[in-house]
């Protein structure tokens, strides 16, 4: 009888260092790595401190994820990160950058408070609708000054957002210490908003509201608006190339206004989830830095407003942790920040290596 041998399996071929190196450059690793890179440094920075990493990085995870009430802080902190996120994300899509969000907000927050206490008695939700569109308007007008004078003077959008972030800091400032102040508080805020300008909660128990389905539905709405629509491929031209976007004919200033009027509205309807989601009334510190980390979060979500939506879910998770960790196992929260820039510069940084990779593998071909 003939015994018929099986034949041996190859070997599989190993992946071509072209296919290797696309694999490692994929953005989903990268950012992985850059997280990764970033949380081992403040773990050697915690570990100085004589503070075991694990056991602050465990604290840190219970406080942002642990129970129902812990993920619902975390799903509500990262509603006006995604929103003013996504919005500096299509500014810098056009090749613009608005770094004025955080004035945005404010101002957004002020004008949906004044509709909410002018209109009490419309059905709540008439009233919710145009205190969205008075901070969006308003958010968007403001974005508007830094873009007229950017198209009309070439003046720097840099420098100008920057400024009238601090006008419209202060101006909200005067208004709630002084023609909108609560008139029962000596505090700088409005009165409070009646239950038919708040937002209504999702998540029974908690403060998670539905700002967070706005969100949801902004970041689905800014990625098909960006990459399925005739206005989105010319705001991508003229980011990419501006010289190129003339010679096709594409109105290059009206691109460049329309983006930063649309970020500007995206960040003033932050503002708008802040006051009737959280707040229930105008604050003179309504935002801790929201509009300045979004600029962070938009760089993390490479510009893409699905991804921005992740990475401010990722953000909201660290601030919200980092309380926790402080007083579970006395890490600072200053520890936290750290981090979340580390992650930044790591996934810019990414470019350089890249670049001497490149001149690397030039001149063994030389």
């Amino acid at each position: 009888m003939t015994m018929q041998r099986t034949p041996r399996a190859e070997p599989a071929a190993p992946l071509p260092a072209a296919t290797r190196r696309s694999v490692w450059q994929s953005p989903w690793v990268t950012h992985l790595a850059a997280i990764a890179l970033a949380l081992l440094v403040g773990g050697a920075l915690i570990a100085l401190m004589g503070i075991n990493p694990v056991r602050a990085y465990a604290a840190l995870l219970d406080g942002a994820l642990g129970n129902r009430n812990s993920i619902a802080e975390t799903l509500m902190r990262a509603v006006p990160l995604a929103l003013a996120g996504i919005g500096i994300s299509i500014a810098f899509q056009a090749g613009v950058f608005n770094v004025g969000a955080e004035g945005q907000l404010f101002l957004g927050g002020m004008a949906a408070a004044w509709v909410g206490l002018q209109w009490t008695n419309l059905p709540p939700a008439l009233l919710l609708l145009l205190m969205i569109l008075a901070a969006m308007l308003v958010g968007a007008l403001w974005a508007g000054v830094a873009a007229f004078l950017k198209v009309r003077f070439d003046a720097s959008e840099l420098i100008n957002t920057i400024m009238l972030n601090y006008i419209a800091i202060f101006l909200v400032s005067y208004l709630v210490h002084g023609p909108l102040q609560d008139p029962g508080s000596p505090l700088g805020q409005t009165a409070r908003l009646s239950a038919g300008a708040t937002l209504p909660v999702i998540l029974p128990a908690t403060r998670l509201h539905a700002g967070l389905l706005l969100a949801i539905v902004v970041a689905l709405a800014a990625y098909v608006l960006l990459w399925r629509t005739t206005w989105g491929f010319r705001i991508r031209v003229v980011g990419k190339n501006l010289m190129a976007a003339r010679n096709a004919g594409i109105n290059v200033p009206w691109s460049i206004v329309s983006a930063f009027l649309l970020s500007g509205a995206l960040a003033g309807l932050a503002g708008f989830t802040e006051v009737a989601g959280v707040q229930h009334r105008m604050i003179e510190n309504l935002s801790p830095g929201y509009g300045y980390t979004a600029i962070v979060v938009a760089l993390l979500g490479q510009l893409n407003p699905i991804a921005v939506l992740a990475s401010a879910i990722l953000f909201a998770a660290l601030q919200v942790g980092a309380s926790t960790m402080e007083s579970a196992v006395g890490v600072p929260s200053s520890v936290v920040t750290i981090v979340q820039y580390l992650i930044v510069i790591f996934i810019i940084g990414r470019g350089a290596f890249d670049l001497l990779a490149s001149n690397r593998r030039r001149r063994h071909r030389e």
